[in-house]
């Protein structure tokens, strides 16, 4: 095990977007990083030799959070190879907008499994295996308070994810930890972008006053504050990042 002191994070979902962001700007505030991932192994090594190329400790781990022994070999290899986690951010997530009369039984599970199930199974490995003082950020999203058509199946997955992380901070009272959720709004990321034509894109930029879409960076910043001290009297609640979008 790494015998040096610096606290250690890990991030799910951490090859690309939002993720990778949030790895690159916990790494430059001074943590060891696990940068998790559940397929793209390339894209994940490619964060953890960036990281390396400026003197940050990383280290990449497949895992598929959806599965309880995959979010154990996880924590297994943070402690390893990092030493004890400290920080502990769910970003790994799924989404596939579609009508909810039109949303087969796998889309459903496969939502379900990686969002709720997922958030779940580290949620609960991190009792067991978090510092005491440690601080918990997941995710759930702005389309949650907008009702957004073709949204049911996401929405619901981020309630459920924002109704455990609330709760969770008031079960672990006595250990320090801190559980908070981030609700973003539209981020310019490939999950966005997936699927959706150049009007709706443009439409989805146009919808906060601000008039953009949040960027990678915007909510790798509100990560950095919610795990700080400066975020030290913020705990079960949830921010919604989104420019005023709702």
């Amino acid at each position: 095990m790494n015998q040096d002191t610096r606290p250690v994070a890990i991030v799910t979902g951490a090859s690309r977007g939002i993720g990778a962001a949030i790895a690159q700007r916990l790494a430059e505030d001074g943590y060891h990083i696990v940068v998790n991932y559940a397929s793209n192994e390339a894209e994940a090594q490619r964060v953890v030799a960036t990281l390396h190329a400026v003197g940050h400790g990383a280290i990449a781990v497949r895992a598929d959070v959806s599965k309880p022994d995959d979010v154990r070999a996880l924590f297994d290899a943070a402690e390893r190879e990092l030493g004890r986690v400290d920080v502990l951010v769910n970003n790994a997530g799924v989404l596939k907008t579609m009508p909810l009369a039109e949303t087969s039984d796998e889309l459903f599970e496969n939502t379900f499994g990686i969002n709720v199930q997922g958030t779940f199974n580290t949620l609960r490995e991190a009792a067991r295996r978090l510092n005491d003082g440690g601080r918990i950020v997941n995710f759930s999203t702005t389309v949650l308070a907008m009702k957004l058509p073709g949204y049911a199946i996401y929405s619901a997955s981020k309630a459920a994810v924002e109704a455990m992380g609330a709760i969770f901070a008031k079960e672990l009272r006595g250990r320090r930890i801190r559980v908070n959720t981030v609700a973003p709004g539209p981020v310019a990321t490939e999950l966005f972008f997936s699927g959706k034509t150049q009007e709706q894109i443009a439409g989805f930029a146009k919808m906060p006053p601000l008039e953009r879409l949040g960027e990678p960076g915007d909510i790798a910043r509100i990560v950095s504050f919610l795990v700080s001290e400066e975020s030290g009297w913020v705990n079960g609640q949830v921010l919604r990042a989104n420019g005023g979008t709702a």
